[in-house]
């Protein structure tokens, strides 16, 4: 395991082109590693490894290289020490809470984080006697006041998923410091380009790498991100539990990463444009997205993230059938629950990710017929916004 050619830069482009790489017989991308078992050239070998006199890797579920490759670069871009990957967001959000949480454990969790990981947390996590406190997303008191004895973690997420609330990631670092519990935010939305948590000091920061990071729409991974000490306990539950990313959607998560800085670049242009165009549209009641002056933590957004994202939320100026009308004329955009890829999605989270919710909670919780959910993606922006422009001038009445 030799040591990277590279060492980081501190400029992300930079670093996500050559950081981590390993130029094995010359090659200028990293082999993908297919092999679930490391052998050792001899007894002495291994029995030095076995002293942990020497580094070597043993079986793919404790390391790898192409994995380590890939982790090495992830951990530059977002200043961490420390990168681990699993085979899908949920499965690095579940990782983190159960490795740090012991039975008769407590969690406090902001109530718009993640629909699955609201249901892990407050469904899941009772019948491993851990207990759960979901506040509201802003009310930093109601957090704060929510901290007990046995509370471990404060698990929150910014920007949102869907109308993109920012969460004041310094308060949320003092109320965690305060009361001496690990803070952790879910990241995915924002990435490493447009802010980074643990510079302002989050203890853990996780990804889905599935969405902008690996940037394409063709593998799952999660990143659990942090110093060694805070991750310690979510590493070693990897060795035991599994849950390891594959070495192919390693070797996709590298690809997707050098062009990361360029394609984000373009994404916040992009998404902060059809913002606007949404905005002035008169089939459009409401517009969420951080960097458009109407969103409540506009302030709050300018002030700790470089850029805003390529998720734009908003509202049809109807009801449920116009929704649908939209929708049917949508030609480019297609329709898809996912986002962070080339292609712009779009999703009605009524119909989709909370088709089994009754109307009545999925309004409580703020879901409505009218919402929508755009992922812009690489497309040329006249096009998407003639694509969306299209749509909304067909709904009827």
């Amino acid at each position: 395991m030799d040591d990277p050619a590279v060492q980081p830069t501190g400029h992300p482009q930079t670093d996500a082109v050559h950081f981590g790489e390993k130029r094995w017989m010359g090659t200028i991308t990293t082999p993908v590693a297919l092999s679930s078992t490391f052998v050792f050239r001899d007894v002495d070998e291994m029995i030095a490894f076995g002293r942990n006199e020497v580094p070597h890797y043993e079986y793919g579920r404790y390391g790898n290289p192409t994995r380590e490759a890939a982790e090495r670069k992830l951990a530059a871009l977002e200043g961490a020490e420390r990168c681990l990957l699993f085979d899908s967001g949920m499965s690095a959000v579940t990782a983190v809470i159960l490795a740090l949480c012991d039975a008769g454990r407590h969690v406090v969790i902001t109530d718009d984080a993640y629909k699955q990981t609201l249901n892990f947390v407050t469904r899941v996590l009772p019948r491993f006697g851990i207990a759960a406190t979901v506040v509201p997303m802003g009310d930093y008191d109601a957090m704060a006041d929510a901290v007990r004895d046995e509370t471990v973690l404060i698990f929150s997420e910014s920007p949102t998923n869907p109308y993109l609330n920012i969460a004041d990631v310094d308060r949320i670092v003092r109320i965690a410091r305060d009361r001496r519990v690990l803070s952790v935010i879910d990241s995915t939305f924002a990435t490493p380009w447009n802010q980074r948590p643990l510079d302002q000091g989050i203890d853990i920061v996780i990804h889905s790498t599935t969405k902008y990071l690996a940037g394409h729409n063709d593998v799952l991974g999660g990143a659990v991100l942090g110093s060694v000490a805070a991750t310690e306990p979510v590493y070693q539950w990897r060795r035991v539990a599994g849950g390891v990313i594959d070495p192919m959607s390693c070797y996709l998560l590298i690809r997707g990463l050098k062009t990361f800085g360029l394609r984000m670049e373009r994404l916040n242009r992009t998404a902060a444009e059809v913002a606007g165009f949404l905005g002035q549209h008169p089939k459009v009641r409401r517009v969420y997205y951080p960097g458009h002056p109407t969103h409540r933590q506009h302030d709050l957004a300018r002030r700790q993230m470089k850029g805003f994202g390529a998720v734009v939320t908003f509202e049809i100026d109807g009801d449920l059938e116009k929704t649908l009308a939209f929708l049917r004329g949508l030609r480019l955009c297609m329709l898809g629950p996912s986002l962070g890829g080339p292609e712009s999605l779009v999703t009605h989270p009524a119909l989709n990710s909370y088709y089994n919710v009754s109307r009545e909670e999925r309004y409580r919780l703020g879901i409505i017929d009218e919402l929508v959910r755009l992922s812009v993606g690489l497309e040329e922006p006249a096009d998407i916004i003639a694509d969306l422009n299209g749509a909304l001038d067909g709904i009827p009445g």
